[in-house]
C-alpha cells in the first residue's frame, strides 16, 4: 500500500479550502500527474525541497514533498498570473 494514500494527499493539497471552494484538486489524477510532473524535475535535477527524505526514488520523494506541503499544487489560473 503507497502511504499517504490519495485521500490522506487530497486532504492535505485541499487543506485551508472553505466551505463552498472549489477544492484544489477533486480526483486522483490530479495527485498523479503533479507528482509525476515534480518526479520528472527532480529526475533532470531538481534538488528536493524537503530535508532527509524517506526514500530517495524520485516519485517517492515528490510523494512525500506534497503530503508535507513543500511543493503545491496551482490552478491554471493560478500558473498564467
Amino acid at each position: 500500500m503507497i502511504h499517504p494514500s490519495y485521500v490522506e494527499l487530497m486532504k492535505v493539497v485541499n487543506d485551508g479550502v472553505e466551505i463552498g471552494e472549489e477544492p484544489v484538486v477533486n480526483s486522483r489524477y490530479s495527485i498523479v500527474l503533479a507528482t509525476a510532473k515534480r518526479a520528472r524535475q527532480i529526475i533532470a535535477g531538481a534538488e528536493p525541497l524537503i530535508d532527509n527524505p524517506k526514500c530517495n526514488k524520485p516519485l517517492s520523494i515528490a510523494v512525500e514533498e506534497l503530503y508535507r506541503g513543500a511543493v503545491k499544487i496551482q490552478s491554471e489560473d493560478e500558473e498564467n498570473n
